[in-house]
């Protein structure tokens, strides 16, 4: 029993490329290369139906939704997908890159980082534009902890190691003239090894309790962990065979 897996979700954003078959959903597309891995799902299984005297066994065919928000594939095995349609020995993934066209990248061990998202609020105390000296100001606070967050990669992790921490969102303030009370931050954090995750979250706590402290907030910052993937970590007898396949398949 083999599953083969392909992802299936959008994301929120308009698609821009003006192809014939682009998304026609304004605000939802499939920008992760969701519907190429798709496409090769499908195909492989056309393939495959087509010639079931070249192989034997069972083949799992799973389109898992919800890989995005790292939902999808916890729900597919609460609703039973092995219990009702059998273990596979293998779980074979695929994933579109920024490599040359034609080209097949294969690699045993840690081979696509982990995945921690993590909002924050930072507190700040709200008054009139016009009075800043009254405020504690939750924009100049959330603008001093992204420059500063910008150092926990390039000052406390080691160049040997891998590590990328995102803010992919701001959030603050609903008016030119008014000082809001307090600002969100979102962050993309992804690592290899649990020992440089756990430093680089222990150094994000740090960093935005500091600044926080710096600015006079007048609450603790919270903190709010909210997705989390693991690892994907290639088992490396089975990427050998796979390297054997593919080199006598394509060369």
């Amino acid at each position: 029993t083999v599953l083969v897996r392909a992802d299936m979700d959008a994301l929120p954003v308009t698609e821009a490329t003006g192809l014939a078959y682009a998304s026609e959903v304004a605000g939802v597309a499939h920008a992760c290369g969701h519907d190429v891995h798709v496409t090769c799902l499908l195909a492989a299984c056309e393939v495959l139906a087509a010639s079931p005297d070249t192989w034997s066994g069972t083949l799992l065919a799973v389109f898992q939704p919800a890989e995005e928000i790292g939902a999808g594939a916890r729900a597919m095995l609460a609703d039973g997908l092995y219990e009702r349609w059998g273990t596979p020995v293998v779980v074979l993934g695929q994933h579109v890159a920024p490599i040359p066209a034609g080209t097949i990248g294969v690699h045993a061990g840690p081979s696509f980082a982990a995945l921690d998202n993590l909002a924050i609020t930072l507190h700040g105390t709200g008054g009139h534009g016009s009075s800043p000296h009254t405020t504690v100001d939750p924009v100049v606070l959330a603008a001093a902890t992204v420059l500063r967050l910008q150092t926990v990669v390039s000052r406390e992790v080691a160049p040997s190691d891998f590590a990328v921490v995102t803010v992919g969102q701001l959030h603050a303030g609903t008016k030119a003239n008014i000082i809001a009370d307090h600002a969100v931050l979102e962050l993309n954090i992804r690592t290899y090894s649990e020992e440089v995750r756990s430093a680089i979250l222990a150094a994000i706590q740090r960093i935005v309790t500091a600044e926080c402290a710096a600015s006079g907030s007048p609450r603790d910052p919270e903190f709010e962990f909210y997705e989390h993937a693991p690892l994907t970590d290639n088992d490396p007898g089975v990427t050998a065979k796979l390297i054997d396949t593919f080199t006598g398949v394509f060369g």
